[in-house]
């Protein structure tokens, strides 16, 4: 017989469960809120368009009245699929085999993994909807006639970004998954989740800071940035890293790296299997590195001619360190963009120190700047500097903008994952890199919105540093030029033609397979991706080009490297870190270790 009673027991255990979490849910929802308002309740700097996107909208409103007849075809086009759509659910909840076909739509990815979205005709309803209404949002802003240029470009991203926000998925009363776990735990996925917003609020100090990876898997110094190596240098806006040998015979001339100072330079050593650091070191290279300053108010008054200033300082250190006239430098995005300024400023004083320059995804020309570009306009750097009155960009501020970059896969895909799920995310150093962001100089991130996104000053011939005009055309020395093809950031396109403005240089230019970060961070024992070369660099255009170059599978590493050797001068014997200035302490180094959310 049917045991009545035990059924009804655990029917009001899991009701007593279900209040229980609810009344828990109700409680951590008013902390949350709390914060939220004790850190918003004296902002006075939000404006009610902070992003400057009334005049874009104003633009594309325009570019829709002056093309009724293309705009009444694309709404019925829309009508037509949601129409079909329709037709499909119906059939499909009324049993039918041969249910209508529906439009050519995008699969929707994994945000839609969860069998219901497929199987079940509400659920699958939504989500057809919300793709084919997406898809038609975007690919009219795209393609309108009459509406191009910068405010179609800024118009296209925050459509996407407002797409990627509707997504069905992001709400728990849509999503089957969030549903499915909530009945199967009596809330728990819930309680969970709003613990960890809880913590990430707290973290962000007020603002929301989505824990992308597993914050407690990783430390700087004991997972990450391990290559051995000694602090040598330091000054007020950055510590001179010198890797220790690993062979016993090194290359006379010495390579100084100069890395972004927006994000950490440990991208380039996250692991042993990763690590470019150890790699160089391994070829048999003296390596130095420039770990920036994870700067506050303490560095207020630094501008880029500082950190110019800087950096040449630091060739000093390394120079005397090694016993060398002459040494490469490489350098990555922003880091590229300021070596290529101090370049140009030596070539036009005469100043020999350098033997080559290396420079990973970096931007001389600014007139395509990549996904950023929709962020900086005069508005929005006025809106900026008015973040920045303590004399620097907080982290957070920088993080949310590349977040923004990709928000189904770095906002939206975690809130649900985090806070709706109750998942702990995945341990990925990659992530973990990633969400270890620096904050800016104010003087200096201003001179580089508006001297370069706003007038691409340098490209133009309009830029002085240090007092001296300067030119791409200024830099004098040979240069290996990488850039990625799927950048997102600093594009591929562009990159191109800051090379070819290197026109007193000799330029081997490197087109690499992936992105920003994979496309760079690409170890020969992974055997991932391509690249192609082309000595001549000619051609007006990236494609151009690429159409005569030739393709070599897997890493670029190895090319780099012969081509490095053939002007490192002689082999002798290695050179412990710090023998002539002496050790400050061990690789990273503190700099690197402070956290903006610690």
């Amino acid at each position: 017989m049917p045991d009545h009673k035990a059924d009804t027991d655990a029917i009001a255990r899991q009701g007593q469960e279900t209040a229980a979490n609810m009344v828990e849910i109700a409680s951590l929802s008013a902390k949350i809120w709390e914060i939220y308002l004790e850190k918003h309740k004296q902002d006075r700097s939000e404006t009610p368009d902070p992003l400057n996107l009334g005049p874009v909208i104003t633009d594309m409103m325009q570019a829709f009245l002056e093309n009724p007849q293309e705009m009444a075809d694309s709404a019925l086009q829309l009508w037509q699929g949601q129409a079909e759509i329709w037709q499909h659910a119906m059939a499909k909840m009324l049993g039918a085999d041969h249910a209508a076909d529906l439009p050519e739509i995008p699969e929707g990815g994994k945000r839609f993994a969860h069998k219901d979205w497929s199987e079940n005709a509400v659920f699958e309803y939504l989500k057809q909807t919300y793709l084919l209404t997406s898809g038609w949002m975007q690919d009219t802003v795209e393609h309108v006639d009459g509406f191009s240029g910068p405010e179609q470009k800024k118009a296209a991203f925050y459509t996407r970004l407002f797409s990627e926000s509707m997504n069905p998925a992001n709400f728990f009363a849509l999503n089957p998954e969030v549903l499915e776990a909530t009945a199967n735990s009596n809330g728990e996925n819930l309680v969970r989740g709003l613990h960890m917003m809880l913590e990430d609020m707290e973290r962000g100090k007020g603002e929301l800071l989505i824990r992308q990876t597993d914050m407690d898997a990783f430390k700087v110094g004991r997972d990450m940035a391990v290559t051995p190596g000694k602090v040598i240098w330091q000054n007020n806006i950055l510590q001179l890293i010198q890797y220790a040998p690993s062979t016993d015979m090194v290359y006379s001339k010495p390579l100084l790296f100069i890395p972004p100072w927006i994000n950490k330079y440990y991208v380039l050593d996250l692991n042993p299997q990763k690590s470019l650091m150890k790699y160089l070191v391994g070829q048999g290279y003296t390596v130095f590195m420039i770990s920036w300053v994870n700067p506050d108010a303490a560095q207020k008054d630094e501008t880029w001619d500082t950190y110019l200033q800087a950096v040449s300082d630091a060739m000093d250190v390394c120079l005397v360190e090694t016993g060398q006239k002459k040494l490469h430098l490489g350098s990555y995005c922003i880091g590229g963009t300021l070596t290529g300024t101090l370049l140009a400023k030596l070539g036009k004083t005469g100043d020999k120190r350098v033997a080559s320059a290396t420079f990973f995804t970096a931007l001389m020309d600014f007139v395509d700047a990549g996904d950023l570009q929709v962020f900086v306009d005069d508005k929005t750097i006025a809106m900026v500097d008015a973040q920045m009155e303590d004399g620097f960009l907080p982290a957070q501020t920088m993080a949310s903008a590349f977040n923004m970059l990709r928000s189904s896969d770095l906002i939206w895909g975690y809130i649900v994952n985090n806070y709706m799920l109750g998942k702990d995310p995945f341990p990925f150093d990659l992530l973990y890199w990633n969400s270890d962001s620096t904050a800016m100089p104010a003087k200096v991130h201003h001179f580089y919105l508006e001297t370069f996104y706003t007038q691409n000053a340098f490209s133009t011939g309009n830029l002085v540093v240090q007092d001296t005009p300067i030119l791409v055309s200024d830099i004098k020395v040979p240069v290996y030029h990488v850039a990625t093809k799927e950048d997102h950031i600093a594009p591929a396109g562009s990159v191109y033609i800051g090379a070819k403005m290197m026109e007193n240089a000799d330029v081997r230019f490197v087109l690499t397979g992936s992105g920003h970060v994979a496309g760079v961070v690409n170890p020969p024992a992974k055997d991932k991706y391509q690249y192609w070369t082309n000595k001549d660099i000619s051609a007006k255009t990236l494609p151009e080009w690429l159409d005569a170059a030739s393709e070599t599978k897997g890493s670029w590493w190895p090319d780099w490297d012969g081509w490095l050797k053939k002007r490192s001068g002689k082999k002798i014997a290695k050179r412990p870190p710090g023998k002539v200035n002496g050790c400050i302490e061990d690789a990273p180094g503190s700099f690197v270790k402070k956290r903006f959310d610690a």
